[in-house]
């Protein structure tokens, strides 16, 4: 143990006492505030809808207290408890050349904690999604798809854990820059190729039927100077009851897509809205500001990397004794979580911007009335809270709270 111990282990408690003082506000403050409809909705939504979207928050409060003391857990065990260093020497035995000991160990360390993760992300679909009535999988479906997302994140990392690691040997001290070029081109790859390859391995995706709504969304999309390669309908009901719509990829690959369960929910007015705050973002180009942002921080995190691995203090202190590349990826990648957390505020608040931005964008460009109304049915099906604690939303909601965001849409209306 060092210097840097202490850092760690005071770093690591402060922020999950600051985790656990925030879900405590939020159980609080939604309980006290359960009794009784905002008045912006009271004309919309019933009281006992709004109890049962006050019960969904707090058992899904519960269960980000149990992922918490469960990642705490897991991170103490793969550092102090000597588990990165058991697979290390796992994968030393086995003679391989040091790139693929190095591979197999970030691969090894990825592929136990998505399976250690399972029993909660079962208890999250098989009680608590089924307990609200969200959850339409079946537990044959439910392992399939976790099998099919852990084989795909070890088709889809392992070549690039590998070039990153092979940078890292061959490419000197200024590895992290060529890591960095690759992790992007990467990063770009995946976005273009998910909406046409990666997605469809889990849901159907069915052009849109209904004409008349198809034209009057395409003279949106006119209006707003959007092109797609079309509109899909996703068979999100097989899974879940939760609705939603987005736009993915770019270029020739840019998708508009609807959960079918969304569409069973809302009128044509009102889903004219919602596409047109997705548009919203896209005519803003909170993405393309968003993937230049993740750009520069990983761009950081790479060169905080390069420096940290020729430390000893940075090994030691956190219980590793083999001083390898892969080591240090791997360790840097468990660790920095613990470091950013007390940034999420910051990233929040500028989400929050960006969806305010997207909603007055389809105020003008379709109606804050049906926005509003669409959104309200969203709340009510999604069993959205209408009063989280100011302060527990400010600290991790990407939205806005749902009486501040009507609130904001209403003052736009004509």
């Amino acid at each position: 143990m060092n210097n840097f111990t202490w850092i760690f282990l005071l770093v690591l408690t402060s922020g999950l006492l600051l985790e656990f003082w925030l879900l405590w506000r939020q159980a609080r403050f939604v309980r006290r505030h359960r009794h009784q409809v905002p008045a912006v909705f009271a004309e919309k939504i019933s009281l006992q809808q709004h109890q049962k979207a006050a019960s969904y928050t707090l058992a899904n409060t519960h269960l980000q207290a149990a992922n918490l003391l469960f990642s705490v857990a897991l991170l103490l065990a793969f550092t102090f408890g000597g588990g990165l260093n058991w697979l290390d020497a796992r994968w030393q035995s086995t003679g391989l050349d040091k790139l693929w000991q190095g591979t197999g160990l970030l691969l090894s360390v990825l592929a136990l904690a998505t399976l250690l993760e399972l029993p909660l992300s079962a208890w999250r679909t098989f009680v608590v999604e089924e307990r609200f009535g969200f959850n339409r999988t079946t537990p044959q479906r439910f392992l399939i798809d976790q099998l099919m997302q852990l084989v795909l994140m070890l088709a889809i990392t392992t070549p690039l854990v590998a070039g990153i690691l092979w940078l890292m040997q061959k490419a000197g001290n200024i590895w992290w820059i060529w890591a960095w070029m690759l992790w992007m081109a990467f990063t770009l790859f995946f976005t273009w190729l998910y909406p046409t390859v990666i997605a469809p391995l889990f849901n159907k995706f069915s052009p849109l039927q209904d004409l008349s709504l198809k034209e009057r969304l395409e003279d949106l999309l006119l209006r707003c100077g959007f092109h797609s390669n079309g509109m899909f309908v996703m068979d999100g009901s097989k899974r879940s009851s939760h609705g939603n719509a987005y736009f993915s990829g770019f270029g020739k690959n840019k998708r508009i897509v609807f959960f079918d369960t969304l569409l069973n929910s809302l009128e044509a007015d009102e889903i004219e809205a919602v596409l047109a705050h997705e548009l919203g973002h896209f005519k803003h180009r909170h993405i393309v500001k968003m993937m230049f942002s993740m750009a520069v921080i990983s761009l950081a995190g790479l060169a905080l990397l390069g420096w940290l691995m020729q430390q000893d203090w940075f090994f030691h202190g956190l219980g590793i004794t083999n001083h390898s590349h892969a080591m240090a990826l791997a360790l840097f990648l468990l660790v920095i979580p613990t470091f950013t957390t007390f940034f999420t505020p910051l990233f929040s608040a500028l989400s929050r911007k960006q969806e305010f931005e997207a909603d007055s964008y389809a105020a003008q460009q379709s109606s804050a009335a049906s926005l509003i109304s669409g959104l309200v049915k969203m709340y009510r099906d999604n069993a959205s809270t209408l009063t989280p604690d100011p302060l527990y939303s400010a600290f991790h909601h990407s939205h806005p709270p749902a009486a501040v965001r009507i609130s904001h849409l209403s003052s736009k209306l004509k």
